[in-house]
Formats: C-alpha cells, structure tokens, sequence
C-alpha cells in the first residue's frame, strides 16, 4: 500500500475511533453560566468549606428546555449571604445552549451556607418546587408556575436545626404525596476550632470526620397543603447516627416501597428499607452494601441507585476518596448484592480520584450505562503529605457490556476542585449533558459531543391526581430498566424525563407506577421525547 494511504489509513480507523467513543466539551462561557461557587475558605479550616457544591437540574418554567440551579456558600464564621456573590442561582435555559440568570426574578437568592439542592412537585400541580439544604438554614420553595418562587419554609414544618447537606424526595408510604428525606452531616458549629494538621509546620487541615459525632437524618411526611410532618422517629429513622452525606432511592427488592441508600463519611452506609411504609429497618450490613469485600468503611459521597448491568434490578455506585476506589455493589437479587469494585475493574480505574459528584447515565446511546464522576479531594494541602492531587479532572467510564468499565479520554480537560454534579439533555439532542460545580472557580457545564450508538427516548411520566411526577415509577424498554428519581449525585438533583439509549426505531414502553399499576404503551416511535400519563 503506498505510503499517504496507509497514512490516510490509520488516521481514519484513529478519526473513526474517536467519533464513536464519548466526548465531552465545555461550553459554560459562551453558554452565559458564570457563575463561581463562594465556599468562603478560612485559615480555620471550617469543615462547611469542603462540603459546598449542590447543583440541580430541571424545568421551573415547564417550556421544555431544562434549566440550571447553583447552591452556593456564605460569609464565615456567620453562615450569612452578607454579599450578592454569595447568592444561589438559578440560570434559564433560552435554547441554542444560551443561558441567562434569573434569580432575582425567580426569588431564589437564598439565605444562609446552602450546600445541597432537591427538586420534585410536592403539592401536585405540576410545576417542580425545590429544597435547599443547608448549614443550620433549610428552605423550601413553592413554585408559582409563573418563573418565581414562594419561600414557604417558616409554615411548611420543615426545620432548621442542623448541618444539613443533602435532601431527596419521595413517596415512602405510596399515598401519592411526595416526603423529604433530609441528610444531616454530623455536630459542628462554626465554634468548632480544633487545629489538626502538622503544627510544627503550620500546616493546617480539614479536621477527620471522626472528631463530628454523628447525627441521625431526618423524613418529612408530606400532609398536603405545604405541610409537613417530622416522622423519624415514628418511622424509626431517628435510631441511626451516621455522617451523611447523600441519598438516592429505588425499590431494590422489588415490594413495591421505595428505599433508600444514604451514605455516610467514614462509617458504615445505611441502607433503609421500606416495610409496608410505615417504618424502616436498616440491612445495610446483611444486604452487603454498608462496606466494601475488606471490612472497612470509606468516606462515602455521591451515590446514584439504578440498574447499570440490564439485569432488572437497581445497582449503586458511591464516590470516595483517593486511594479507598469507589464502591460499586451489583444488586443479585432477594435482597442481596455483591461488592463488583474490582470484578467491574471501577476499583483500578477510581483509586486515583477522589470523587464527589457521580451518575450512571448512558452518554453514547449504546443501551447500557456508563459512570461519571466529578473529582477533587477533600483537603486542599493534600498534596504537602499524600500522594494525591487536589485539584482533579472528572471522569468516564464506558460500560463494557460485560459487566466491566473501561476509562475514556472525554475531554475533561480542566482540573478543579469539583463537588455536585447534575444530568439533562440541554439541547434535546438525546445525549445527556452534565453540569459541574467547582469551589472557587467557574462551574463547567460539558455539551456532550458524543456519536449515538442507536436511537434514544426520553420518558415523561404524568400522574393522573397525585405523585404527578411519578417518582419512584419503574419503566423498562426490552432489556433497559431505569427510575423515575430525581435524587442522584452528590448533595443535587437530576428531575427530567427518563432517559434511554440503543433503542431500534419503535420500541414498547412499559410503566410500573408507584400505586401498583402496570401501564404498556406500545410501538412508540423513537428519538423524541415521550409524555405517558397514568391511566
């Protein structure tokens, strides 16, 4: 073969590996997301500092173009948004990846530290509301449906008494009203001055977590009428301390309730599971996912719980810090799964890392779902006395379709402190976009640039009177299950329609409904999005 086509050659089989492979490009400046995350870093080393980074993603003003929420931080020792920088924001999404900033008009400044976003519609008239949680300050927001927001936390019954980080949303007793599960981080105030580090150098640290007692998390029962009802203890939720950091719910062992895996820095993972919606034990231990196949607990963060291996039955994927791996544990069934970190090859790929924000989304429409993480490490002088960075770059990893992950060069160029991370389809291309928060610098919003590997269906579930959302509805297409669930990341909120990749031209959709019913729309036409409403 003579030699420029040999050289054409190879540059095609090159061009064609990349085209087919997954890509990511960072569009936030030119896309008008100018938004920096305020954690308010002090030589004091405020744990509240490393922990901020919650972002959400969802359709305030319902014109079907998802928008983009930002927690943000506040002054310290105050805990107070004594400055504009310090404000929330909310970015409209106005088309043809064009953002604008319209927190003031929305009402959604905020108050306080902020630290982690959830979005669902609560009280059932179609429009999402959203939860911020916070250090020492948790609001929930009525939305109008008219762009702007009603703050309704002093009437709601909804407190305000601890270091919350995380929150999630719903229906654990299936009455068709939307409950907030609330995650507490541990005991700490602002008081809390222990200096940990190497003194001799002056070296100061983030203090161990093992120096905050742990706290138990909170359920809010939704009553109606923007009303809700503190039922940890009455649900038994109260009786389990843990330092947590996240939550995501699925019904893993398939009887009909809603559970949910919350995990916990540098304890065990508790894993609630939902008897008849009336109390919750926790089987983390006997269920195999409070620790890894070694005994010992890693500083669990993000977590995402859905089915990664098309075997029907929600998986979880949590993020932890270098050098622990992130824990994969594979659902097998009767309420037992397996640690799969090193039989998946996550635990080689991961240990580098330290992780934050996660997903298990399909981004190359293959019909098998892949793992992103957002990555940084937890202490800012890491690299003084380990052997790891503190700034990192996010990361892929391709679904092998053998129950493996490989790594993927995607184009995270950028290193940065990232925390949060949330998933849409920004410009309804069908591959799904990510959002990243970052500490003190630009958040990064990465187009996905990716070649589809097969055709894609986005569902929007509808519920006839109540849980309009559908959340925590089951739907399958041929041999891809996933969840209606807005909970996933780390202290954020991914609420949209459910995504599917790899799908033939026609595909036959079938919708487990929270309230039990069965629904089977068939032959429906692919690379659009779906509206099913509950019969």
């Amino acid at each position: 073969m003579p030699l420029f086509l040999l050289v054409w050659a190879q540059l095609f089989i090159l061009g064609t590996a990349f085209a087919q492979g997954i890509h990511f490009e960072n569009v936030a400046k030119q896309a008008g997301i100018q938004f920096v995350l305020e954690n308010s870093p002090t030589p004091q080393k405020h744990m509240v500092e490393t922990m901020a980074g919650g972002v959400a993603t969802f359709d305030y003003n319902n014109d079907g173009l998802p928008d983009i929420f930002f927690t943000n931080g506040a002054a310290l020792p105050s805990l107070q948004k004594s400055a504009d920088k310090f404000n929330n924001r909310l970015y409209r999404n106005d088309g043809n990846w064009k953002f604008t900033d319209v927190t003031k008009q929305a009402g959604l400044a905020g108050a306080g530290y902020s630290i982690g976003a959830a979005v669902a519609d609560f009280n059932n008239d179609g429009h999402p509301d959203l939860f911020v949680a916070g250090a020492f300050r948790n609001i929930l927001y009525r939305n109008r449906g008219d762009g702007t927001f009603e703050d309704i936390t002093a009437t709601s019954g909804i407190d305000s008494k601890h270091f919350s980080v995380a929150a999630g949303w719903f229906d654990f007793d299936n009455d068709g009203l939307l409950d907030l599960f609330v995650v507490n981080y541990a005991k700490w105030t602002p008081e809390f001055n222990r200096f940990c580090g190497d003194a001799a150098k002056d070296i100061r640290v983030y203090c161990h977590p093992k120096y905050f007692p742990a706290i138990a998390n909170q359920l809010y029962r939704n009553l109606g009428n923007g009303k809700f009802q503190d039922v940890s203890a009455a649900t038994r939720l109260d009786k389990f301390t843990g330092r947590g950091m996240s939550v995501a719910f699925a019904d893993y062992d398939g009887d009909g309730f809603m559970d949910a895996i919350v995990t916990n820095d540098n304890l065990p993972n508790f894993l609630f599971h939902n008897k008849g919606g009336k109390v919750f034990e926790e089987v983390a231990l006997e269920a195999g996912v409070a620790l890894l196949d070694n005994g010992k607990p890693v500083a669990s963060m993000g977590a995402d719980f859905r089915d990664y291996n098309n075997d029907g039955l929600p998986d979880i994927f949590i993020t932890a810090l270098s050098g622990e791996t992130f824990p994969l544990f594979e659902n097998r069934g009767k309420g037992q799964f397996r640690d799969a970190t090193h039989l998946s090859k996550i635990a080689a790929a991961t240990s580098p890392f330290a992780g934050w924000g996660l997903g298990i989304v399909d981004f190359d429409n293959d019909g098998w779902r892949d793992l992103f993480t957002a990555n940084a490490h937890v202490n800012d002088l890491v690299e003084q006395f380990e052997p790891y960075t503190y700034r990192q770059q996010n990361a892929v990893f391709r679904n092998q379709k053998d129950g493996t992950f490989a790594t993927v060069d995607a184009g995270f160029n950028s290193k940065a402190a990232h925390r949060g991370s949330a998933f849409a389809d920004f410009d309804g291309d069908g591959l799904m976009d990510i959002v990243v928060a970052s500490l003190g610098e630009p958040a990064e919003l990465w187009r996905n640039r990716s070649t589809p590997q097969g055709a894609w269906l986005k569902v929007k579930l509808t519920g006839r009177k109540s849980n309009r959302d559908g959340i925590g509805a089951t739907i399958r297409i041929g041999k891809q299950t996933n969840i209606m669930t807005s909970a996933v990341s780390y202290a954020s909120s991914s609420h949209g329609p459910v995504h599917f990749g790899g799908l033939p031209a026609n595909v036959d959709v079938e919708v487990f409904w929270p309230t039990g019913k069965k629904q089977i729309v068939k032959s429906v036409s692919t690379n659009k999005t779906v509206t099913i409403l509950e019969e």
